[in-house]
């Protein structure tokens, strides 16, 4: 045969495999790519929720519209917290905001800031430098739409959104003042819920991950939601207002979410006093002193001095002295300034490998990890600097360590492959709910006896045991009832102790006691808004030292049943007795329907709610406050909360409890509340289509 022929027969062949190639190409970069198309311009697409749709032509005017886009939906918000982070809230807004800035200025937190943004890379630098430049802009072009009282912060300055950032992850989450002052390990009211999934738990095939964090509806702990594209990414999630990287996201490939860890990175030390220092391995060494101004603002406008001395230990700086002792505070990880990077690399990250690299340099101080991607993979990691200890299980290191020898001084951390972690479970699903990684799945897949002891404690609280439950229960969970187990609000605990309570207080109790019992036996155990019995049930339980309640304490063995039965029927059955009269007299009736009680108020709106405290077991946290009228109204628990499910295209759900914006004047104040009440999330548009087809408002720069 000629060699024109084959040529010729060579093209024939070649230009019917041309289109399936091409094709093939388009599917796979479509299916499984996260690169965004190159714009000419950069501009944000306002859906009509309020939440920022960012298309940056790079990187740095991505970072540009996103500073530009929260100081829009909350820049009196912002700027207050920038101006507590630089330590100056007093000089700014008067003496309710000193111990804010002595706070901040003892632990170094400016100073820090300064050197934590020096530390980061040239670029990454500009991605900061464009952030703050963005707050700038919109401040300068809407004088108008920013409280006189915060234009005072202006103009912001990477540096600030450093100490914010340190503020709120180092001496917010990982230690808090009120612990520190009150000399105890107490939590701050924070939590969540996350779920990953495998394919063979699902029903579609498919991967799915639920992230749901708990945190108070005000302060630096708001939700921002966005979806920021560029080249290179294009994520959707959420981040605290402030932060200029999304802290939980997802893309076309992968997502994470954050619940707070039972991580312990910090410890106070209690130092003896010898002449002007302490003593430490049997010497006395000199205390670090230096001496702050803090400028306090007067209530006719003039400025007070304060001198803040601030002395420090080779543990950390004293936060308390008394009869001859201090109290020194140390923390972990003062020294890692890369969590942006980090978070920003994971938000790119197009697989489990690439999204390893990233976590494996441990700049996030804590919070676990809860994994899921397109490829099937899940994974739980308990992440945190946590310090390498010489000695001591969980709960010595939750006392006051003593501060005179070298041997309690913990220098290091335990690098990556040390943290407790799991892939790809037998079981098929990972959950957390702010319980330790051992009861992460079952069969159990991490060993707490492989790991030190003070590395995290032992329990598994009632949230817990729900989550597990919802999850085992079912072996194909779909997408729909993903999302209704993430509204559950069943009380665990009632299921645990009724079957007890109720035949004692028939049993022990008078005509009220029996009348409660009936109310307790013909409640569904929700907490619904129209349920009936939950108000008397969750007073009682509020009455009870939990601690004492139960006649079978917790134990590792039966860790999903446990703990069970009334230790004292009588004593309990008294209790509900009180507790009914108190409900009967507040309310005219003992099976009041919860959500005359619990109040859901934003704003104008003021609507029923449902959810409540985790500990009662409910899924569905909600932490209320006293309110009028006998009444309470939610502050903390759900906020942000997103389902995802790694089909083709990826679907997603989401909800912001309160709204995306704080700003006044916003119409997103609120405007997803009703959504919460009726336990509905919303589609996520990501596409650009959609977003066009729910369009707000546009800007383009």
């Amino acid at each position: 045969m000629r060699i024109d022929i084959l040529l010729r027969a060579y093209k024939r062949k070649s230009i019917r495999i041309l289109p399936f190639i091409l094709s093939l190409i388009l599917i796979l970069l479509v299916g499984s790519q996260t690169i965004a198309v190159t714009t000419k311009s950069t501009e944000i697409l306002w859906d009509k929720f309020g939440v920022p749709h960012i298309y940056g032509k790079n990187d740095r005017s991505a970072f540009y519209a996103f500073g530009w886009a929260q100081t829009q939906s909350h820049g009196d918000l912002l700027l207050r917290l920038y101006g507590q982070a630089r330590g100056r809230a007093a000089e700014y807004w008067g003496e309710e905001y000193l111990e804010s800035d002595r706070w901040v200025q003892t632990m170094g937190v400016p100073e820090r800031a300064s050197s934590w943004y020096k530390a980061q890379s040239p670029t990454f630098r500009s991605y900061l430098d464009a952030f703050a430049a963005g707050i700038n802009a919109y401040a300068k072009q809407n004088p108008n739409l920013i409280d006189d009282r915060f234009e005072v912060v202006l103009p912001v300055k990477a540096e600030d959104v450093m100490a914010h950032l340190h503020r709120v992850l180092n001496f917010t989450f990982v230690v808090n003042p009120q612990s520190v002052f009150d000399l105890s390990k107490q939590k701050l009211q924070a939590g969540s819920n996350g779920w990953a999934i495998a394919p063979t738990h699902t029903a579609s095939g498919k991967a799915m991950l639920l992230a749901n964090p708990h945190l108070p509806w005000s302060d630096l702990f708001l939700w921002y939601e966005a979806q920021i594209t560029a080249p290179g990414i294009d994520a959707y999630g959420a981040t605290l207002v402030g932060i200029p990287v999304l802290a939980i996201a997802f893309n076309n490939n992968l997502g994470w979410t954050h619940t707070v860890n039972t991580y312990d990175g910090w410890d106070l030390y209690e130092l003896t006093l010898a002449g002007n220092g302490y003593r430490f391995d049997d010497k006395v060494r000199k205390f670090q002193t230096k001496t702050l101004s803090l400028k306090v603002k007067q209530k006719d406008g003039s400025l007070q001095e304060q001198p803040l001395v601030v002395k420090s230990s080779i543990h950390g700086p004293v936060v308390a002295e008394k009869n001859g002792k201090a109290v020194a505070l140390r923390v972990a990880g003062l020294d890692r300034p890369g969590v942006l990077q980090q978070w920003w690399d994971m938000a790119r990250s197009q697989n489990l490998k690439k999204f390893e690299t990233a976590l494996k340099r441990l700049q996030l101080s804590m919070f676990t990890v809860m994994y899921a991607d397109r490829e099937g993979h899940i994974m739980h990691l308990f992440n945190g600097q946590v310090p390498v200890r010489s000695q001591g299980d969980f709960a010595y290191w939750q006392g006051v360590i003593p501060g005179d020898t070298s041997k309690t001084l913990w220098t290091k951390i335990h690098p990556y492959q040390d943290l407790p972690r799991i892939v790809d479970p037998k079981s098929g699903w990972l959950q957390n709910t702010n319980d330790p990684p051992w009861t992460t799945t079952f069969p159990a897949a991490i060993k707490a006896d492989n790991y030190p002891p003070y590395m995290a404690p032992r329990f598994m609280d009632f949230r817990s045991q729900g989550s597990v439950r919802m999850l085992a229960e079912d072996d194909k969970i779909s997408f729909d009832e993903m999302v209704a187990y993430k509204h559950s609000t069943r009380m665990e605990l009632a299921d645990r102790i009724l079957d007890d309570l109720i035949p004692a207080a028939r049993k022990y109790g008078q005509d009220l006691g029996r009348k409660a019992a009936s109310v307790l036996e013909a409640w569904d155990h929700q907490a619904n808004a129209d349920s009936r019995g939950a108000v008397l049930f969750a007073f009682w339980v509020q009455e009870m030292d939990l601690d004492k309640t139960f006649r079978k304490p917790w134990s590792e063995n039966s860790p999903r049943t446990t703990p069970d039965g009334l230790a004292n029927p009588k004593s309990a059955v008294a209790t509900l007795e009180a507790v009914a009269a108190k409900v009967e007299k507040a309310y005219g009736a003992i099976d009041v329907a919860w959500g005359d009680v619990f109040r859901l108020r934003l704003a104008d709106v003021d609507l029923p709610g449902n959810g409540g405290d985790g500990e009662l077991g409910i899924f569905r946290v909600l932490n209320f406050a006293p309110g009028e009228n006998g009444q309470f109204q939610g502050v903390a628990g759900d906020s942000y909360v997103a389902a995802i499910e790694f089909s083709n295209p990826v679907r997603a759900m989401a909800l912001t409890s309160y709204g995306n914006a704080s700003q006044p004047g916003s119409p997103h104040i609120s405007d997803q509340l009703q959504m919460f009440a009726n336990q509905k999330l919303r589609t996520v548009w990501r596409d650009r289509s959609d977003i066009l087809a729910h369009l707000e408002e546009r800007k383009i720069f």
